[in-house]
């Protein structure tokens, strides 16, 4: 039988803290949370790899680095409301529901969100609920968001997103360039959002933020 705590200890110990990220209630949010529970069954052994994992369905888990990092630069702190979104099956909905009051997670296909729910329920998280809408489009009514994560890389993040972010507030993700991913994290001061460059990432590109073709005569 696969000891997936003494993974999970490995994960933190040579893929998060050589990161440089230490602070206490992310390390203890990634050793807490199994991860394992939060993917397909016949993906359980790969869980913890260091490595973007593909959950089917155009979704992926993000790398413990980079997911860890993500949360370090956007400094989540207790009585923040967090928008969560591309959840998958909730894994960083569970993560951040320890390091913060609430989370609204976003799934633009009613049966992933369905599930991404049912397993968060088993795991005993109460302070998140996941949403079924367009990942770009995010969750306006519940919102504004002292944080917003977005679980994949886009090539541009639209207006209508950025507005529910609430003054002072934090959004975070990795922008697709070329072969290369950056991550940033947009400070939003004065109505505007100023983006900032964090640290070096890949992620594959989510459908909902991919630039519009541009026409030409």
């Amino acid at each position: 039988m696969t000891d997936y705590s003494k993974r999970r200890m490995m994960m933190v110990d040579t893929q998060v803290r050589p990161s440089d990220v230490t602070k206490f209630p992310i390390i203890d949010a990634m050793l807490s949370v199994p991860r394992e529970a939060f993917v397909p069954a016949n993906l359980r052994e790969a869980a913890y790899v260091g490595e973007n994992l593909d959950l089917g369905r155009g979704r992926t888990l993000l790398e413990p680095r980079t997911f860890a990092k993500l949360l370090d630069a956007l400094d989540v702190q207790p009585h923040h409301v967090t928008l969560d979104l591309g959840c998958g099956l909730g894994y960083s909905t569970a993560v951040l529901a320890s390091l913060c009051e609430f989370v609204v997670a976003v799934e633009d296909d009613a049966e992933r969100a369905e599930e991404a729910q049912a397993v968060l329920s088993e795991q005993g998280v109460d302070n998140a609920a996941v949403m079924e809408n367009d990942l770009a489009q995010g969750a306006a009514k519940s919102g504004p968001y002292d944080i917003v994560i977005i679980e994949g890389a886009v090539e541009e993040v639209p207006e209508v997103l950025l507005s529910q972010l609430r003054e002072g507030g934090r959004i975070g993700c990795v922008f697709a360039e070329g072969a290369l991913g950056v991550a940033r994290i947009g400070h939003k001061i004065d109505g505007v959002v100023n983006w900032r460059y964090s640290f070096n990432a890949n992620a594959p590109v989510l459908s909902n933020f991919r630039k519009a073709a541009a026409f030409s005569l």
